[in-house]
């Protein structure tokens, strides 16, 4: 027991529950209501109160701003995970529909990305020539933000929903391309020598020693392409509209529910964490000690 106090662990563990328990209280006093000067009704006409009682509000406390309390955000939380599978229109699903067209439309595009960055970047690794020839194309479609490529996907292929897909694939391919690539060129020469001296095929040498000696690398790009996919479906959403977790918190932005727009970015920091740290279990296991 007195080991496991004293871990690394344990001890990063204690700091953020720390750490979050002065952000709720930082929080609570930033929104705690306050009590108007002079008494509960003092400033009001009669009708005044009796309008705010009507309103449900409480006479002769204020806020101190229009940010949700903590008991605002707790009441949405449990209103949206008690019921997370509800559909009464186009504009009012649950949370997990929500959650499911983006998981779909980002696994659609990271696996069409998947088909193509992988064999592409193995085969550009293995050959020095294409490398270079590939390079020039690489360096320039990289940088270009993947929302840049909306109007040209929405005009060209006119389905929202599938060009929201085509977004994530072109986001997607570029950091497994060149993680793929690298990796494959930087296999060890001495394996391939070796692999060369016992007369192996090609296609065996590429699955047996190229593909698991570049599997990590490999691996560290589809974990870079999966958090950016995420990161980019979010503001797609937001631009296309229809379903996913970017449109409901551009929607709730629109009915000014701050509470729901809180609750949506929550849930897109956790499903990103899960994600990542899924990739992050995959890669460690296919890391090699030497």
């Amino acid at each position: 027991m007195a080991t496991l106090f004293r871990s690394l662990g344990f001890r990063a563990g204690v700091v953020s529950a720390l750490i979050l328990l002065l952000v709720l209280a930082i929080w609570y006093a930033a929104t705690a209501p306050t009590v108007a000067a002079g008494g509960g009704a003092s400033g009001l006409t009669p009708e005044q109160i009796e309008y705010a009682k009507m309103m449900g509000k409480e006479v002769g406390t204020a806020k101190s701003g229009g940010f949700p309390t903590l008991t605002q955000m707790g009441s949405t939380v449990w209103g949206h995970l008690a019921n997370p599978f509800y559909d009464n229109g186009p504009n009012d699903k649950g949370i997990a529909i929500q959650l499911a067209h983006s998981l779909l439309r980002v696994g659609l595009g990271f696996g069409l990305a998947c088909l193509v960055a992988i064999p592409l970047g193995f085969v550009i690794g293995m050959s020095p020539l294409l490398r270079r020839a590939f390079d020039p194309f690489i360096q320039v479609l990289k940088p270009i933000s993947p929302l840049a490529w909306m109007p040209l996907a929405l005009y060209t292929i006119k389905d929202s929903s599938i060009s929201g897909i085509f977004v994530i694939f072109i986001c997607s391919v570029w950091p497994m391309l060149v993680n793929t690539a690298f990796g494959v060129a930087s296999v060890k020469r001495e394996w391939l020598n070796v692999a060369s001296t016992l007369e192996v095929t090609p296609l065996r040498k590429a699955f047996q020693v190229i593909l698991p000696a570049a599997a990590p690398t490999i691996l560290t790009g589809m974990r870079i392409s999966m958090g950016i996919a995420w990161l980019v479906i979010v503001a797609a959403e937001m631009l296309v509209g229809g379903t996913g977790i970017g449109y409901f918190v551009w929607n709730e932005w629109n009915n000014l529910s701050l509470t729901n727009v809180i609750f949506a970015i929550l849930v897109i920091g956790v499903v990103g964490m899960l994600l990542d740290l899924a990739f992050g279990q995959l890669q460690k296991a296919v890391t090699y000690v030497e």
